[in-house]
């Protein structure tokens, strides 16, 4: 167990201040008794300033998992930041949802579902920016996708639009990553090392202006939906992490860049603590456009998970002098500790429990699961865009790895030849379909 308790009022104790661990029967005692409070009640609120109008949100807190089982009602929040044109985000607003889910298998637990739910969110990343780049459109979005499933909380980003999470202790969480150019030199190193060029704009004396921008096409972000012109070394592959609350609650703040280029995530929260979801959005909004201006598209989701029928506006609770920090665990490698093999520590009243992170860029690595093939996908259907195969007419994943010399390669997971293509040409492994297009014209942003 990884923390040590008090003993109570209510079960007996040694001398007065002696501390002990309680017996593991009343450990598992206060496990089931925080499973069965059931669903947290779930407040949002939303604001935005537009400038371009390219922010979009998709606010959704009736889905299903079993069709006409409101036992399985999950919530989703996602925010679109648009760039070169609204078209990107406007398809991915509404295909990105029914791809991630149809990439779910049927008939699945829960828990099963919740651990299917990281691999599902690449594919249906992947597949959705396929097809949209089938329509030869320019645009391209980021995308913050938020998934929450009783107090399970599953956060899918490509970009610079960010979540975080304030727990009831107050502490906070970051769960996104930031696939700025300026921001990350890994993925400066895999666009370079796939075949894009990186630098800043010169100016015609020869000086460097603005941030690193990927060459063709000047994008400052690694990985996007769309962006056909610049080169699919822009790769959709969502950064995922997937936490667990305690009962006690938490807030999240999805925000655009609009204002988290204004705003720190420490100020964000400031502004916004004792206030309920909707005026919390508002007033992080508000705080935004007063430091830097209307200079962007700024937009804000707050949403709160409540213990049951607690509908007061979230309130941390007050840390200890120097005890608030920025808990990133992007430190942790992939399938360190899988999610269906965790020993489970006993979940205090503040704990926030990290079930799965992974932000890799190998679309191999992201399909593979550590269950059992057969228990999460159909073998003949492809990983990505769920097209039914023949025998035979599937490829593995794993095929021109170095892995593929230690699997099978007919167990999968299997990708359809398109699919295939395209995950060789995010790899640099195929020339890109841009890369012979001229700079001249292209809007840079």
């Amino acid at each position: 167990m990884s923390s040590m308790v008090g003993t109570g009022a209510g079960q007996a104790g040694s001398a007065e201040g002696d501390w002990m661990m309680p017996p593991l029967s009343v450990l598992l005692k206060r496990e089931l008794t925080s499973e069965k409070i059931g669903k947290p009640d779930i407040l949002h609120g939303l604001a935005s300033r537009s400038k371009k109008g390219e922010d979009l949100t998709f606010l959704k807190t009736e889905c299903q998992r079993v069709p006409g089982n409101g036992a399985t009602t999950f919530s989703v929040f996602a925010l679109f930041d648009g760039h070169n044109g609204l078209a990107a985000a406007i398809y991915a607003k509404e295909n990105l949802l029914n791809n991630i889910l149809c990439a779910i298998p049927s008939g699945l637990t829960r828990d099963d579902w919740l651990a299917a739910l990281p691999r599902a969110l690449v594919a249906g990343f992947v597949k959705t920016d396929k097809d949209f780049q089938d329509k030869a459109e320019p645009s391209g979005t980021t995308v913050t996708f938020v998934i929450i499933d009783g107090w399970a909380v599953t956060v899918a980003s490509v970009g610079d639009s960010r979540c975080i999470l304030e727990s009831a202790d107050g502490s906070l969480y970051l769960l996104s990553a930031d696939h700025r150019l300026d921001e990350n030199k890994e993925e400066v190193e895999r666009v370079t090392a796939s075949g894009g060029e990186v630098g800043r704009l010169y100016l015609a004396c020869g000086a460097e202006i603005g941030p690193l921008r990927c060459w063709p096409g000047g994008l400052c972000l690694s990985r996007s939906i769309g962006d056909v012109d610049v080169g699919e070394f822009i790769i959709p592959i969502p950064h995922v992490k997937q936490v667990k609350l305690s009962n006690a609650g938490g807030r999240l703040i999805i925000s655009s860049d609009g204002v988290w280029d204004a705003l720190t995530f420490e100020s964000a929260l400031n502004c916004s603590r004792g206030h309920p979801a909707d005026i919390a959005a508002n007033k992080i909004v508000k705080e935004a456009v007063h430091v830097k201006g209307l200079r962007d598209d700024t937009t804000c989701i707050v949403v709160d998970l409540l213990p049951p029928e607690n509908i007061s506006p979230f309130v941390s609770q007050p840390k200890k002098k120097g005890m608030r920090v920025l808990k990133n665990m992007f430190h942790k490698k992939p399938y360190d500790l899988p999610s269906h093999l965790l020993v489970r520590n006993y979940f205090g009243p503040y704990a926030v429990e990290e079930l799965f992170e992974d932000g890799s860029a190998v679309l191999a690595q992201r399909l593979n699961m550590v269950y059992p093939i057969c228990n999460m996908f159909k073998l003949l259907v492809c990983a990505v865009c769920q097209v039914e195969m023949k025998p035979g007419e599937g490829i593995s994943v794993h095929a021109g790895s170095l892995k593929s010399g230690i699997v099978c390669l007919w167990e999968g997971p299997l990708l359809c030849q398109s699919c295939q293509f395209k995950k060789e040409a995010m790899e640099g492994k195929r020339p890109s379909r841009n890369l012979c297009r001229k700079l001249d014209g292209n809007e840079y942003y």
